[in-house]
């Protein structure tokens, strides 16, 4: 053995000793007791990684019916929307990729964005000519019309679709017929709103 070999094996011993003496310093019970935490936890972080799906689909629901204008995906062509507390259905969607609220309205004839909504979307709203006039319940309002290069509306994504913005301020935007009527069907029972569309 030569001097190199030598002061390695001396570190190596030193090492195995040193552990030795701080092993002495650990108690068994503990140790065991962080082992099983330890234990515990990769446990469930598996049981979480396989059940992955289930626990999103569990999540999309409580998030529904907490925040009821999250709609939940059923299958990958129909999602369901739990109504409010004032029985209104709405929706969490968005315009040209900017996070939309909008209130699902058979009353309607069209998409309607508010002023507001439209700016955030990225629509010039003052270059608009609000020239279309339409009865609504506070009397005769002007809405001037847009094309929105992207809607989607919880996982259905639609493009170029025609549309208005309304010149006064409103509470929340409008998804109409013109909207449901892209739908393949659409259903209410009891407080759900169930929405299905092709591909």
């Amino acid at each position: 053995m030569d001097e190199a070999d030598a002061f390695r094996l001396l570190g190596l011993l030193a090492l195995v000793s040193s552990g030795l003496v701080f092993a002495r310093q650990i108690r068994l019970g503990e140790a065991a007791r962080n082992a099983a935490i330890w234990v515990g936890l990769a446990a469930l972080l598996l049981v979480g990684y396989s059940f992955r799906a289930e626990l999103t689909q569990a999540y999309l629901r409580v998030r529904s019916e907490l925040i009821p204008a999250y709609a939940v995906p059923t299958t990958d062509r129909s999602m369901v929307i739990t109504a409010s507390d004032d029985g209104g259905f709405y929706v969490m969607g968005s315009v040209n990729g900017t996070a939309v609220k909008f209130v699902i309205d058979t009353g309607a004839n069209g998409v309607l964005l508010s002023p507001d909504d439209a700016a955030r979307a990225g629509l010039d709203v003052g270059a608009l000519k609000f020239s279309s006039p339409a009865e609504t319940a506070n009397g005769v309002g002007y809405s001037a019309p847009v094309t929105l290069a992207a809607l989607n509306v919880g996982d259905m994504k639609l493009a170029n679709i025609p549309a208005a913005v309304n010149k006064a301020p409103m509470s929340s935007s409008l998804l109409g017929m013109a909207f449901l009527r892209r739908l393949d069907s659409f259903e209410v029972r009891g407080d759900q709103l169930t929405l299905k569309w092709k591909g």
